[in-house]
């Protein structure tokens, strides 16, 4: 987030904050709320706000207009394990065989949404990365409960939103080739992406809870202070020579000099 709203704030832009929760099975009212006022907490603003829970409308429409680029598949994750060879343990993304895809029948129970794609090659120029990359193979667009999966709901959003720029943790890289198509599709100009390293720990594995990581919101009830989290932050990112209460207003100068790459 301070990657972000330091990029926002130094060409004088608008920021959103977006809260992506369309997962239904997983998202919470209270975890949103902690979201909100744990950046509150460090010191951001925004100028626009939105929940994508509740913008379910606008991607049926956004859906609908990708009707002759989709079709229905009832392929459960082990049938696309056990037509790829892999097994249960296998970690990271399977191509979709195009089971489905081939097979006009198979859709008249409870099914997911598909995009077909034609295997060519989607390539840019991301601002941290460079140039890149991929194939990108049928993927689904909304999920077999009715769910609108993140690659559909993010684009639909940004091209409602104007958005112009996307930064955003690496993790995501391998999203943008599909989501380049869906802006293409939906005759959208796509926003300028720029994907940053993750912060990890001693294993190399992501920060979470569930490895002993604290959360901000326990933090922030523990009594620590805002401008004191944020500096430890700074400080990691090379935006402060050493931990110290910093407010994000006050980084912007830091941020431009080291990372010019990030500044529209």
């Amino acid at each position: 987030m301070l990657l972000c709203w330091l990029q926002v704030r130094s060409a004088g832009g608008e920021l959103v904050l977006r809260i992506e929760d369309v997962d239904r099975g997983r998202s919470r009212a209270e975890a949103t709320a902690n979201i909100v006022e744990d950046l509150a907490w460090l010191g951001f603003d925004w100028d626009e706000y939105a929940v994508q829970s509740e913008r379910f409308s606008h991607y049926e429409e956004a859906l609908e207009a990708l009707s002759g680029r989709t079709y229905g598949c009832t392929c459960s994750r082990k049938e696309i394990r056990v037509a790829a060879g892999v097994g249960a343990d296998h970690r990271g993304e399977i191509a979709y065989p195009g089971t489905c895809r081939h097979d006009a029948a198979r859709p008249e129970g409870p099914h997911s949404v598909r995009a077909r794609t034609d295997g060519s090659l989607v390539a840019w120029v991301d601002q941290v990365v460079g140039p890149c990359s991929e194939r990108p193979t049928d993927f689904i667009v909304r999920a077999k409960n009715g769910d609108h999966v993140y690659q559909l709901a993010c684009v639909a959003d940004d091209i409602a939103m104007g958005i112009t720029h996307v930064l955003r943790g690496a993790d995501l890289l391998d999203s943008t080739g599909r989501q380049l198509l869906l802006y293409r599709w939906l005759g959208a100009e796509p926003p300028t992406f720029a994907h940053v390293p993750l912060r990890v720990d001693d294993d190399g594995d992501r920060l979470a809870k569930s490895k002993g990581s604290p959360a901000l919101t326990e933090l922030r009830e523990q009594g620590a202070q805002g401008e004191d989290v944020l500096g430890r932050i700074a400080a990691d990112l090379g935006l402060l020579p050493a931990p110290a209460p910093v407010r994000p207003d006050e980084l912007i100068d830091a941020f431009v000099e080291a990372h010019p790459e990030l500044c529209p």
